[in-house]
């Protein structure tokens, strides 16, 4: 039997207030923090579309509304490491905020390099803001590199994979994103201390799933050291969207799916004119996807958050409705929404 994961202390402010929790190692989980909710502009009590994504020692930017750099502060994840940013497409409710962050990046920040990811529109237009108007005339003081997207696979370690994919926006060329860790088979310290495997880097290979010879003779197969395989955890994002068509296999037996509601389904010809998602059918894509989990974000002025829960609700249980730092983890079996304290 394997050995029960350690809890570790994780301690974590978001807007001036203190969480402090007790999860497995952040090997096995997302941390997705929100700073911006709303659609198209903002509103008292929401900011434009902008999110962190925490894995190990990646940290990701995923879009970038105006004001983000503020809510950054007021979250109290500063501006650390922002060193990638995730762009689901060039609408400037998504990517206005680049130029003041990137301006207080350059002015304030020891930041050798930055890594801009988007559709070959978006990276476009991304230009001409930072160019024509953030830098122009001038050299910014660090490595801006404008990353075109692809579907397939953006990022990629021996435990973690990020893929993009087209999704369907008002003509705009946009992607979601995959966050997926790799199944791996975990490592059974009381079976390697019962064949008297030495520590170091003879258990480092056993882990990688190599056969080793130890020095007395002994041939030691990963088998007899690793547990069964353990599924990794995956979390969908998909920003602006007008059709699911094709999304319910990218979605398939996701941890988590993250996507827009800006309508109800009252509003469906309205949705469909302007290319966006009621949140009828947001939870008929994950019920449709046997998804574990659904936040439902880009949210209308129009609209009270309970309505829209409740739409949802009716077709899929398992729904949480995003406000501005709100802190999800994304584990196997779905999200939790952190508390405070």
């Amino acid at each position: 039997m394997a050995a029960p994961l350690q809890p570790s202390i994780y301690n974590f402010t978001i807007h001036n207030l203190q969480f402090t929790i007790h999860h497995p190692p952040p090997d096995l989980m997302f941390d997705l923090i929100f700073l911006g909710t709303s659609s198209s502009a903002p509103s008292v009590h929401r900011g434009l579309p902008a999110h962190v994504i925490l894995h190990r020692h990646y940290r990701f930017l995923l879009d970038c509304g105006e004001g983000t750099q503020r809510q950054l502060l007021q979250s109290g994840l500063g501006f650390r490491r922002m060193e990638r940013v995730l762009l689901t497409h060039g609408h400037l409710d998504h990517i206005l905020g680049l130029g003041g962050l990137i301006s207080t990046l350059s002015r304030w920040e020891s930041l050798e390099s930055l890594e801009i990811y988007g559709s070959k529109e978006t990276l476009k237009r991304v230009s001409n803001l930072l160019f024509g108007v953030v830098f122009w005339g001038t050299r910014p003081p660090m490595d801006i590199q404008f990353c075109q997207l692809e579907p397939g696979v953006v990022l990629e370690d021996d435990k973690f994979a990020l893929s993009a994919f087209p999704v369907s926006h008002r003509g705009s060329d946009s992607y979601g994103f995959l966050f997926a860790e790799k199944s791996r088979r975990p490592f059974l310290p009381e079976k390697a201390e019962a064949l008297d495997i030495p520590f170091g880097p003879v258990r480092s290979q056993l882990v990688r799933g190599e056969t080793v010879t130890l020095p007395d003779g002994r041939v030691i197969h990963p088998d007899q050291v690793l547990g069964e395989l353990i599924p990794g955890v995956r979390y969908v994002h998909i920003g602006d969207v007008g059709r699911t068509e094709g999304l319910a296999e990218i979605c398939q037996d996701a941890d988590t799916l993250v996507i827009e509601a800006t309508y109800t389904a009252a509003e469906a010809d309205m949705a469909q004119e302007f290319g966006h998602l009621t949140a009828t059918a947001a939870a008929q894509l994950a019920r449709e996807a046997n998804v574990q989990s659904l936040i439902l974000t880009h949210l209308s002025r129009r609209h009270q958050d309970r309505d829209v829960r409740q739409e949802a609700h009716a077709i899929f249980r398992n729904t949480f409705i995003a406000r501005d730092f709100d802190h999800f983890q994304i584990v196997r079996g779905g999200a939790v929404r952190l508390k405070k304290e």
